[in-house]
């Protein structure tokens, strides 16, 4: 009788052995824990669209800080709730020294100095609109003129103490605009992820219900500036434009959907690269979960993993808590 030389599932075969081979690993390190923030002192919000997590005030932001620091989660990205009042076409609220984002980076930067602080660099939390940017008469988005405004954000970001400042805007040229700006008032040490592959998906929507952009926005799209989602080669070109123009880091956008996308910017530039498993990956496997047609907690590690395996450096998840206390147990 002849038997195959290779067996491939001997390996499969113990615990122990599977864990001595594997390739690819998830761990805290690994993890960024975006968070939705709020004026208030006191408050937390639910977001029906997003189960278990909430818009969270001052001090459940700060606890929610002190748990990443315990499980080991190296930072966290900060999207702020702005009131109806305060956003305006022209969003001056996005760089002014006092407003809600850069208080809480302020904040939390003296009471974790070692927790990491990215900050998200866009216009939409804070224009009347919904939209990315300036607009025009027609509603298109300005690109120069909406540069010089993120520009001006990203400063204050500087300023207030961020660690990273993240344009998700996908203005042509913002990255270099703010890298320049960033050396001229000395903040060389300030990192810049750049999204630069980010698609204009119908996988945001619960992200826009919980910063309240959706009731803005309308009927309105960022086709105009996002990518178009049957695109691949254009992806390469978008981030090398961004590392030209001094971005430490890029990021895919959304994650799942967009696997082969990480995979060929991981191999073609070989610098870090980061996913991000948008509101809408979160809610539907959630949602399945709930209703029992999935195991939750697996097809969440599942997800993540294979986004690590596609190639990426961190990830940012809804689920990052979750999954460092799994990791942990």
């Amino acid at each position: 009788m002849a038997f195959p030389l290779q067996r491939p599932r001997r390996l499969r075969a113990n615990d122990f052995s599977r864990r001595l081979v594997r390739e690819h690993r998830l761990s805290a390190d690994d993890l960024i824990y975006p968070v939705f923030i709020l004026e208030s002192e006191q408050d937390r919000e639910p977001i029906a669209s997003m189960p278990g997590i909430e818009r969270l005030g001052r001090d459940p932001l700060f606890e929610t800080a002190e748990l990443c620091l315990e499980l080991g989660i190296p930072a966290l990205a900060l999207f702020p709730v702005v009131p109806a009042e305060r956003k305006s076409e022209e969003a001056k609220e996005a760089w002014q020294h006092d407003a809600l984002v850069q208080t809480r980076v302020s904040q939390l930067k003296e009471r974790f100095p070692e927790l990491g602080i990215i900050t998200d660099v866009a216009l939409d939390p804070f224009t009347s609109h919904g939209l990315d940017g300036l607009v025009d008469e027609d509603g298109y988005v300005l690109n120069d003129e909406t540069v010089d405004v993120l520009v001006r954000q990203a400063l204050s970001h500087a300023r207030a103490g961020a660690d990273v400042v993240a344009p998700s805007d996908m203005m042509d040229g913002r990255v270099g605009a703010i890298r320049r700006a960033l050396e001229e008032e000395g903040f060389s040490r300030v990192s810049i992820l750049a999204y630069s592959a980010k698609y204009a998906s119908a996988f945001y929507g619960p992200f826009r219900d919980a910063v309240g952009s959706a009731a803005s926005l309308g009927k309105s799209g960022k086709e105009s500036f996002q990518m178009d989602p049957g695109n691949s080669d254009e992806a390469l070109h978008e981030v090398a434009l961004d590392l030209d123009e001094g971005a430490d880091m890029v990021m895919v956008k959304p994650a799942m959907p967009y696997l082969d996308i990480l995979r060929r910017v991981k191999d073609r530039f070989q610098r870090p690269t980061l996913a991000y498993q948008v509101s809408g990956e979160y809610a539907m496997l959630h949602a399945a979960a709930a209703n029992g047609w999935l195991d939750g907690d697996k097809v969440m590690m599942e997800a993540l993993l294979s986004i690590k395996r596609a190639g990426a450096d961190a990830i940012l998840s809804y689920a990052a808590i979750d999954i460092a206390r799994r990791l942990r147990s």
